[in-house]
């Protein structure tokens, strides 16, 4: 169900099942991550704001979906990803990042457990080919396993919003709103087999639900008359800013780790068999020379990645991710600063096009729907 359009430079760019209705609602389009997604329809601001107060839905299609199935699948994830899954029951979700040989974050990525021999793993759409071959690589012939890529097979639709759950009754006979948060299950929806997850990317109450593609296209047309917002790209990177949400390829890469990147508790590295225990456990000892932080802007000003964020004359660090926040009516921001640095209400100061805007370092998430409501 793959179709392709093109960059300027005839690149060819991967469409979902989803780019006509896309272009029918006169939403914006542009590259990411090898994809023609949409990133905005009625404007950024106004789309995270319905995902606030009511709800949005957003196209994730582009994130790559691989099946890992065996009676050894659990046992070989456990040595590709951060933490094992073999205590993961059945229906239940983990968040978790996948490292190369140095401790460096090839991907963070989100693992169901479908069955005890079947797992279902989401990396993100620029990742997803490096993710398919890193983990190929510790594939063993007497594993009991198989990977499998799946993401043209399937579609995916992200449900986000205090409605979210409002929304589906007589789409499932399943009573949704019983599903706690990273838990999945499979079921129908609108007469067709479908994986609803109590899952997202916003800070906001929602689901993630994966279907085939055609059944995925009358499944968007009518959480649209349902009252669903369309959302484009740009409100979900809004969204994830204020919840606090790493952002690979922004906030987390190959040359940082999930120490510094506050995402230790996502890591077990203690397992015998896990590929990067010794790089991990050598960091972990050692200690982070630098924190990854998030900060208020007090002054006037916007920061934005790669601005860099200075001590007077000094610079210390780097913004990765930056902008305005519609709920809290703020500016704020991410980045990696000097350990000594990282500690609430720390003060620094961001060079905004060569005016120095004081900053302070506060707690992440900004914005968390239980303290916010």
């Amino acid at each position: 169900m793959s179709r392709r359009g093109t960059t300027e430079n005839l690149e060819p760019l991967e469409r979902t099942p989803f780019y006509d209705a896309h272009v029918a609602s006169g939403a914006r389009m542009a590259p990411f991550g090898g994809w023609d997604m949409p990133v905005q329809y009625a404007g950024i601001l106004d789309e995270a704001r319905a995902v606030r107060s009511r709800a949005g839905m957003f196209d994730v299609s582009h994130m790559g979906r691989v099946d890992i199935t065996g009676s050894g699948a659990a046992a070989f994830l456990g040595r590709v990803l951060s933490s094992g899954v073999s205590g993961l029951k059945v229906g239940r979700a983990r968040y978790g990042v996948i490292c190369n040989l140095e401790g460096g974050i090839i991907d963070d990525a989100i693992v169901y457990r479908l069955a005890d021999d079947r797992f279902l793993l989401i990396p993100n759409a620029a990742n997803a080919d490096a993710v398919v071959e890193w983990i190929s690589r510790w594939l063993r012939s007497d594993d009991r396993a198989s990977i499998r890529v799946v993401t043209a097979e399937l579609a995916m639709i992200a449900l986000q919003g205090p409605q979210a759950a409002a929304i589906l009754p007589g789409l499932t006979p399943h009573d949704l709103s019983r599903l706690r948060p990273f838990r999945a299950v499979e079921t129908v929806v609108m007469g067709a087999q479908a994986l609803v997850a109590r899952t997202g990317y916003t800070g906001e109450d929602g689901f993630e639900i994966v279907l085939t593609p055609g059944n995925a296209v009358r499944l968007w047309e009518m959480l649209l008359e349902k009252g669903a917002t369309p959302c484009g790209l740009g409100a979900r990177d809004v969204l994830r800013l204020e919840a606090g949400l790493a952002l690979h390829g922004n906030d987390i890469d190959l040359s940082t780790n999930p120490y510094e990147a506050g995402l230790a508790r996502f890591v077990d590295p203690d397992r015998a068999d896990y590929v990067a225990g010794e790089a991990l456990r050598r960091i972990r000892d050692e200690g982070n020379e630098r924190s990854f932080v998030g900060f208020n802007m007090v002054g006037r000003g916007i920061a934005r990645q790669g601005h860099p964020i200075m001590d007077g004359s000094e610079r210390i660090g780097t913004v990765t991710s930056g902008g305005v926040s519609p709920t809290l009516d703020i500016n704020i921001g991410m980045g990696y600063v000097p350990t000594g640095f990282s500690d609430p209400p720390t003060r620094f100061q961001i060079d905004v096009r060569g005016r120095l805007v004081d900053a302070e370092v506060t707690a992440l998430p900004f914005y968390s729907r239980r303290r916010n409501a």
